[in-house]
């Protein structure tokens, strides 16, 4: 996932005017989650395409520094098992959220 959301979130949490109490209606929240996860999964996916394009200019022969090859290969590897790994905590919490009697 991307690493500067995870900044901005971290931002927004700890920042003094945080504290105070900002209203949002449910659609402005949902919106703006939609928002955040679209752009979270496009950096996602602009880091796996740059890994594959790096990946098959060395395939190709063509001139292209292995070391930026690996550093774009582990960074696409990274975030996508972050992603999942989100996913899956989001899906557990919505399952034992659904286990709750009312």
């Amino acid at each position: 996932m991307a690493f500067s959301n995870i900044d901005s979130i971290n931002q927004i949490i700890l920042s003094p005017s945080s504290e105070k109490k900002i209203k949002t209606t449910p659609n402005e929240a949902h919106t703006n989650f939609a928002e955040f996860l679209t752009q979270s999964l496009n950096e996602v996916n602009e880091l796996e395409m740059k890994s594959h394009e790096l990946t098959e200019k060395v395939v190709k022969g063509e001139e292209v520094d292995l070391h930026q090859v690996m550093i774009a290969a582990q960074k696409a590897s990274i975030s996508l098992q972050t992603t999942v790994e989100i996913r899956n905590k989001v899906v557990e919490s919505y399952k034992e959220i659904m286990r709750m009697q009312m």
